[in-house]
């Protein structure tokens, strides 16, 4: 069996409007989605530019690597095998934690969906949307620290935690912990606002927003936006529940 060809590095460069582009990784099934993929974000002209194109777990960790990924696109299906892609994302979150990754997926599966999230993807998008659009305003959202799912996925985490598998790998202390300004993070990460977002709300720096963030996820027993957000939802529907 032929090895699958290198990774496709692309040169990075400016948009006309001077400010650097969103890199991209793409991590795609075949060399023909990278191909036709790459193709449609250049003539979208968005602000977005694939630094690197691949199509296995070995060369999607060496472009990870080289530190030039602000958002990595991983396809749950690559050119090694059924669902590479999924379990390549522990991997990416235990060494690249900082790299924010969307899952792309060729049809909806519930309980694939559940693992990406638990495996740290922060958004999820599936190619039967048809809409290229959306997918670039996905990348956008989770570069920008934000959650990508809709309301029908938010509900089936929150439905997987209440049957007693948690997202949350440890046990939490409570929001009782947390200091008024954390708290008022944590319930503005939950409304799904970004970073910068944020800062500007409260009127504080964005490096001081993510240290806000790293404590909260200390104290609660969390690790990423994800599992914050579906803390905060199960928290507000057990305060709804009678008796």
């Amino acid at each position: 069996m032929a090895s699958p060809p290198p990774p496709v590095m692309l040169a990075e460069t400016q948009l006309k409007t001077g400010r650097s582009p969103i890199r991209v990784l793409m991590a795609l099934g075949s060399p023909m989605d990278c191909q036709l993929l790459q193709s449609a974000l250049k003539g979208s002209h968005q602000q977005l530019k694939a630094v690197a194109c691949t199509v296995s777990r070995t060369d999607t960790l060496q472009c990870l690597s080289r530190g030039n990924v602000d958002v990595a696109l991983i396809n749950a299906d690559l050119e090694d095998g059924r669902l590479t892609g999924l379990n390549v994302l522990s991997e990416i979150q235990a060494s690249y934690q900082s790299t924010p990754v969307v899952t792309l997926f060729d049809n909806w599966n519930d309980d694939l969906i559940v693992h990406a999230f638990r495996a740290g993807a922060m958004g999820v998008f599936c190619r039967s949307e048809k809409k290229l659009e959306m997918l670039w305003k996905c990348i956008r959202a989770v570069h920008a620290g934000q959650v990508w799912a809709n309301t029908v996925q938010m509900q089936l985490l929150l439905r997987t935690l209440r049957k007693g598998t948690p997202i949350r790998t440890r046990s939490s202390p409570g929001m009782n912990l947390l200091a008024v300004r954390e708290t008022q993070v944590a319930n503005l990460v939950a409304e799904g606002l970004a970073t910068n977002e944020i800062a500007k709300k409260l009127n504080i720096m964005e490096h001081t927003v993510n240290n806000y963030v790293f404590k909260i996820y200390n104290k609660l027993g969390i690790s990423s936006r994800v599992e914050l957000v579906l803390y905060i939802m199960n928290r507000g529907e057990e305060h709804k529940a009678p008796g």
